[in-house]
């Protein structure tokens, strides 16, 4: 016979949103403080296709959904880490704050390179 684990109600005070937002798609994952992930959005999973998910928009949309999720747990602040060059990067912070969270801290980590790769060797002709 098989026993049912007892899942319990978190109460979780403030969260990370880790937002990937790229010029094709944009992806939110929300983790505690310590990294374990607690929920994750994207513009696919609410049904948009193609060249639509990278619009503000749908960013706003994929935050207004997690941040109803967040509200059941009890979620009132939130840091917000910032990655990549796309649209939807405003739209998901304006979104959580029109939500009612209290976004306390912005982090770009963006990642740029110091000196890149190496160039290809001159062409001779």
């Amino acid at each position: 016979m098989a026993y049912k684990k007892k899942t319990k109600k978190r109460q979780i005070d403030s969260v990370i949103a880790h937002i990937k937002s790229s010029f094709n798609n944009t992806l939110v994952s929300i983790t505690t403080m310590e990294g374990d992930v607690l929920m994750r959005g994207s513009a696919g999973q609410l049904g948009f296709k193609g060249s639509r998910k990278g619009t503000p928009f749908v960013a706003g949309q994929i935050a207004s959904n997690l941040a109803k999720e967040m509200h059941v747990l009890g979620v009132k602040n939130v840091e917000v880490n910032l990655q990549g060059p796309g649209s939807g990067r405003d739209a998901v912070v304006r979104s959580l704050q029109a939500s009612g969270l209290n976004v306390s801290m912005l982090r770009d980590v963006t990642p740029l390179p110091h000196n890149g790769c190496r160039p290809p060797k001159k062409r001779r002709v």
